[in-house]
């Protein structure tokens, strides 16, 4: 297993350790509900240095990144970030991510952690245009520190106006004493806050400088179970669980990441306009449990007659509503808000309802 430059830190702190994405990585610390409602209520950190980046430069990499992803590329200036997907040849996902516009002519993609290798092949063989191409996960290390208190946390330690990086929005400079940090505000968790891209040689200092500033407002470690119940709470899509080789982006709910505009003729495209224009034979969805059950990826959606009609892909109790909460794909026809269907729980069928996410406002 892979470390991050904070594994000896996450051991040292009690966590509780397990593999994920090839990584020894901090699952829980104080518990997931108590880290949870840590970063709701005031600020958290986590570690997420497992994540991929790439870099795309040169004059070919706008004609690249428009040929390779769903997002209109052309649309972003430098200091902001899209959300975007690879599409496949088969109508599904490689993977979602961000694109950065670092720089004219210089673009930074993040990528999910399971996904590093399978992306990097993908854009190695479809790189006809000779866009140059460079895989810095192992260079890059990241922190993100989520919740409402965060921004007050984190200004301590930059003379950069943080309130002046909108969501979605950029900036690179001296963090904590450290110079060419990229300080972004994307989050993951609906709370709040940044995400801190630096050089791994200086993960200690910027760790314990975070940690320090913080002590005062309750600061924490905050693991990779909070972090899936954060964004679940949100209705953020997880790659592997809710989103994979075989979902479209239409049907995931993903058409507005999914720009069928003049001169972008993206992977797969015709076929994902066909989808935008007639519909898809299933839609991802949102779910509360009306009785009482916790909704666990795999479980089989039915309706009142007992037919299947979709499966959950996500799902947990909420930390923050205490009702178990999660996602799904289903038929079209299930698919409206205030529907009630089915869930089959180990041979128990129980009630819950459609609702469009968030689950936690």
């Amino acid at each position: 297993m892979k470390n991050t430059p904070f594994t000896e830190k996450h051991i040292a702190l009690g966590a509780k350790m397990h593999e994920f994405a090839g990584y020894s990585m901090p699952i829980e610390y104080s518990g997931i509900i108590d880290e949870h409602l840590t970063v709701c209520n005031a600020v958290g950190v986590f570690d997420v240095s497992h994540m991929g980046e790439f870099w795309v430069k040169g004059p070919q990499a706008l004609p690249f990144l428009q040929k390779i992803t769903s997002n209109n590329v052309a649309a972003l200036s430098p200091g902001k970030i899209q959300y975007s997907c690879f599409p496949n040849e088969t109508g599904g996902i490689v993977d979602d991510f961000l694109v950065y516009h670092y720089e004219e002519d210089k673009y930074l993609l993040v990528v999910n952690a399971s996904n590093i290798g399978k992306d990097w092949n993908w854009c190695v063989s479809h790189n006809t245009e000779g866009a140059l191409l460079e895989n810095s996960s192992d260079q890059m290390a990241q922190l993100a520190v989520q919740g409402p208190k965060a921004i007050e946390v984190l200004q301590r330690l930059t003379d950069i106006n943080l309130a002046e990086i909108p969501y979605y929005t950029f900036k690179v400079g001296e963090f904590a004493g450290e110079k060419e940090v990229i300080i972004s505000n994307t989050g993951y968790t609906g709370a709040g806050g940044f995400e801190l891209y630096f050089y791994p040689e200086a993960a200690t200092k910027i760790w314990d400088a975070i940690f320090e500033a913080g002590a005062s407002e309750g600061i924490k470690p905050i693991g990779l179970g909070a972090r899936d119940t954060l964004r679940l709470e949100m209705g953020f899509c997880l790659y592997g669980n809710d989103l994979d080789d075989t979902t479209s982006p239409i049907e995931a709910g993903l058409g507005w990441i999914t720009k069928f505009v003049d001169g972008k003729n993206f992977i797969n495209r015709p076929a994902l306009e066909k989808q935008k224009k007639e519909g898809t034979t299933r839609k991802l969805i949102g779910f509360e449990m009306i009785d009482r059950g916790i909704p666990r990826q795999g479980y089989e959606l039915m309706n009142s007659k007992g037919e299947k009609i979709g499966v959950v892909t996500s799902g947990t109790m909420s930390p923050t509503r205490k009702i178990g909460i999660g996602m799904g794909y289903v038929k079209p026809q299930y698919a409206q808000p205030g529907t009630e269907i089915f869930m089959d729980m180990r041979g128990r069928k129980l009630k819950v309802i459609i609702v469009k996410p968030p689950f936690r406002k």
